[in-house]
């Protein structure tokens, strides 16, 4: 992860440097996003599945169910799955919070390094918008 972007810290780097700290906090807040999605979509899937098994815990406890751990499909109860079923879904809860607060954080940082060095990213076509711009800057300066 890159060192957090104080005005001492990232005015030190230089301007080979500065694409390279660009691209570094964009894969990181792309890999945060990435793995913000996996855990909501697990939290998803929890959550569908204990808005079924609830109604069944207090009408049919002893019901049996079907839960895979570990690559194996054991069978037990109702009463024996809902609880470790919640315990998942608040753990998962937990740590997408944890990451949703990482990700604002490093956001933050990233827009502190942009105004510090002075990039703008046009909206809509990050990637491809950016090099445009620069493309049109390079030739700009060859030109005049």
């Amino acid at each position: 992860m890159p060192p957090k972007a104080t005005p001492s810290a990232s005015a030190k780097l230089t301007p080979d440097q500065v694409p390279a700290m660009f691209q570094r906090y964009r894969t990181d807040l792309q890999n945060l996003a990435q793995k913000i999605g996996e855990l909501e979509s697990e939290m998803e899937e929890h959550a569908l599945v204990l808005s079924t098994l609830k109604p069944l815990l207090e009408t049919e406890p002893t019901r049996t169910c079907y839960r895979q751990i570990g690559g194996t499909l054991v069978q037990l109860t109702v009463k024996d799955v809902v609880p470790t079923l919640e315990t998942n879904y608040s753990g998962i809860k937990e740590v997408l919070d944890g990451l949703v607060r990482s990700y604002k954080g490093k956001e933050d940082e990233f827009g502190v390094f942009q105004k510090e060095h002075g990039i703008q990213v046009s909206l809509g076509f990050r990637g491809v918008g950016s090099r445009v711009k620069e493309g049109q800057r390079e030739e700009g300066k060859r030109r005049g």
